[in-house]
C-alpha cells in the first residue's frame, strides 16, 4: 500500500506540473504564432528612418498570457525587449476577460465563456474565475507590477502628461484597456473603479453581444441598449476613449451619434481591401474618420488577407487613401491568438515596406505612430 500511495503521489504530480506548467504555455505558442521567414531585408535608410519614429500600436492582449512582459519570450509578438528593439514608444495593452467556445467572426453567443480553465491553469487569483470585473481589475494590477519592476523602461500611462514623460525619457507607455466592457458586469459605478486602476480605452464589445450592444460577431446585430448609451456616457464624462473595433454596425452608428467625442477602432482591416467578416464597411469607416477618429491596421489574415509587411503595408496605403493620413495608424493586435509575419522586433521590415509602396517620410511617421501619439496626447485626461 505504500508503494501505491507513492505512485498516486506522483501521477498527481506529474499531472499538476502539466496542468500548471506545460498547458498554458503550449496553449500560448499554439495561439499567437509567428510564421516562419527568411531574415527581412531592411535597408540602412529605413533603418535610420524607423529609429527616429516613437512607434505607436493600438491593440496587444500580451496581459492575458502567463509571461514576465518584462522579458525577452520565446513565445508571442511581445514584450518589453522586443517593443523596445521595434522602436515602440506607446502601447496599448488591451485586457481579454471573456471568449466564447468555438469563436468565429460570424455569430457567437454569449452564454459561456473558455477562458475561466486558462485562467486557473495559469493561477490567476481564485477572484478572477468567476467575476469578469476581477479579471480585467487583475490585468490593470499587471500592468502596475510592470511599472514596479522596470521603472527605467516602462510607464503606466493614465494621463497625457505620462505620455509625454515616458516619451521626453524614452521609456515604453503603457495605456490599458478592455476588450468588451462586459467587466461592468452591469453596474455603471465599474467604470469609476476602473479608471482608478488606470483604464483609459473601453472597447465595447468583444466576440459577442453583451450588456451594451451587439457585437459585430454576435446574434443580435443590435446598436446600444438603454444600459449601453448610459455606459457609453459615463466613460465619455470619466475621460476614456471609446473603441469600437469588435462593435456591430448598429452600435458604430448609435455611438457616433451620441457623443462629440472622437473614437478609435483599434485593431481591424478595411472590407474594401479584404473583404471578410472581421472588417467593418468602409462608409462606416468614412464616418469614424469625420468624427475625428483613428483607425488601427491590424497584421493579421482576417484583418489584412496577409500577414506580410507588403501586405500590411498595401492595406495602410488603401486606408490612406479612404479615411485621410491623420486617421490611420497601427492596431496589430498581437498576442491576441492571432498569426501574424513578424513580432514587434522586427517593425522596421513594416517601415521598409512602407517605403517601397511609396509613402513619404512624412506620412510613414504620421502613420508609425506620429497619428496615434498625437491622438492620446489630445484625448488621455491631461
Amino acid at each position: 500500500m505504500k508503494w501505491v500511495g507513492i505512485i498516486l503521489a506522483i501521477i498527481i504530480a506529474i499531472g499538476l506540473f502539466i496542468f500548471y506548467g506545460v498547458l498554458p504555455q503550449r496553449f500560448d505558442a499554439n495561439n499567437n504564432v509567428v510564421l516562419p521567414y527568411e531574415p527581412y531585408e531592411v535597408s540602412d535608410a529605413a533603418r535610420e528612418l524607423h529609429g527616429t519614429i516613437p512607434v505607436a500600436d493600438l491593440h496587444a492582449d500580451t496581459l492575458l498570457w502567463k509571461r514576465n512582459p518584462a522579458k525577452r519570450q520565446s513565445r508571442g509578438h511581445t514584450d518589453l525587449v522586443r517593443l523596445r528593439e521595434g522602436g515602440v514608444a506607446l502601447q496599448v495593452f488591451t485586457a481579454v476577460t471573456k471568449v466564447p467556445p468555438d469563436m468565429n467572426l460570424d455569430e457567437n453567443a454569449s452564454d459561456k465563456d473558455s477562458l475561466t480553465l486558462l485562467m486557473v491553469a495559469q493561477a490567476w487569483p481564485p477572484r478572477t474565475w468567476g467575476s469578469i470585473y476581477e479579471r480585467a481589475a487583475y490585468q490593470a494590477e499587471r500592468l502596475q507590477k510592470l511599472e514596479r519592476n522596470a521603472p527605467n523602461e516602462f510607464v503606466f500611462a493614465r494621463s497625457a502628461g505620462d505620455v509625454q514623460r515616458a516619451l521626453d525619457e524614452g521609456k515604453l507607455a503603457g495605456v490599458y484597456g478592455i476588450e468588451g466592457a462586459h467587466p461592468l458586469e452591469g453596474d455603471l459605478d465599474n467604470i469609476a473603479r476602473l479608471y482608478d486602476k488606470g483604464l483609459r480605452v473601453m472597447g465595447l464589445q468583444h466576440f459577442f453581444d453583451n450588456e451594451l450592444g451587439g457585437s459585430l460577431h454576435g446574434q443580435s446585430g443590435a446598436g446600444l441598449t438603454p444600459f449601453g448609451k448610459q455606459a457609453v456616457d459615463a466613460a465619455v464624462r470619466q475621460g476614456m476613449i471609446i473603441d469600437v473595433a469588435h462593435s456591430s454596425e448598429a452600435v458604430v452608428r448609435d455611438v457616433l451619434a451620441r457623443t462629440e467625442k472622437p473614437v478609435i477602432v483599434s485593431h481591424t482591416g478595411l472590407k474594401g481591401h479584404c473583404d471578410t467578416a472581421r472588417n467593418i464597411p468602409d462608409d462606416l469607416m468614412q464616418a469614424i474618420a469625420d468624427h475625428g477618429g483613428l483607425v488601427g491596421v491590424g497584421y493579421w489574415e482576417a484583418a489584412a488577407c496577409s500577414t506580410t509587411p507588403e501586405g500590411i503595408a498595401a492595406q495602410i496605403v488603401y486606408a490612406i487613401d479612404l479615411l485621410g493620413l491623420e486617421h490611420v495608424a497601427l492596431g496589430s493586435d498581437y498576442d491576441g491568438a492571432v498569426t501574424t509575419g513578424f513580432d514587434a522586433s522586427e517593425l522596421p521590415a513594416l517601415t521598409e515596406a512602407l517605403i517601397n509602396a511609396g509613402l513619404t517620410e512624412d506620412q510613414i511617421r504620421a502613420v508609425m505612430g506620429g497619428n496615434a501619439v498625437r491622438f492620446f496626447l489630445e484625448h488621455l485626461p491631461q
